[in-house]
């Protein structure tokens, strides 16, 4: 029996999954529940920020990897534009991922920027910029996360039609080369 089309599956890959939730989760904590034990803000930037942005670059180059296949990158040319570069699992490879880890990467990845939000509204409510700011800075940080690993997942998508497409086209193709080569 495959393990991961059984109904009651379970993450393929628990550390990463683990770590994927943590950083994110330490860093709306620590944000949150910071006032209470700490009187200074530069603290509370720093340590809110520094989680964030290990939670950025876990997500980017470690948990989108082994837990949906994609990975995405910007580089800039010899003209001097901006490129998004994306890579994905070959299609046989992506169709393997595992539901439980994919579901789980997508939806902390769009909770987390709506609880940013939520938190920055929160702010400008209280009329405090400067917290606003950290807001921004782990907002902005997991927003990069969502339009990379969207745009990503579109392109891949694209290339899976592509490969199904060209792959119905030679199978289509071979199919009537050897039926007139019978007659």
């Amino acid at each position: 029996m495959d393990l991961n089309q059984s109904p009651g599956q379970n993450y393929a890959n628990p550390k990463t999954c683990f770590f994927h939730v943590f950083f994110k989760a330490a860093a709306l904590a620590f944000y949150v529940l910071s006032a209470l034990f700490f009187d200074s803000f530069v603290i509370i930037f720093v340590v809110t920020v520094l989680l964030a942005a290990l939670d950025f670059w876990v997500v980017k180059n470690v948990s989108g990897r082994i837990l949906v296949g994609l990975r995405w990158w910007n580089e800039i040319n010899d003209v001097g534009e901006s490129v998004w570069k994306f890579e994905c699992l070959d299609h046989e490879s992506m169709a393997r991922m595992n539901k439980k880890d994919s579901w789980l990467f997508w939806w902390t990845l769009y909770l987390t920027a709506v609880a940013w939000i939520v938190l920055g509204i929160f702010s400008l409510i209280r009329f405090e910029a400067d917290y606003l700011l950290v807001v921004g800075v782990c907002l902005t940080l997991s927003i990069a996360n969502i339009v990379g690993f969207t745009k990503c997942r579109k392109d891949a998508k694209k290339q899976i039609q592509q490969f199904a497409t060209q792959t119905i086209a030679s199978r289509f193709t071979s199919t009537i080369q050897s039926a007139f080569s019978v007659v």
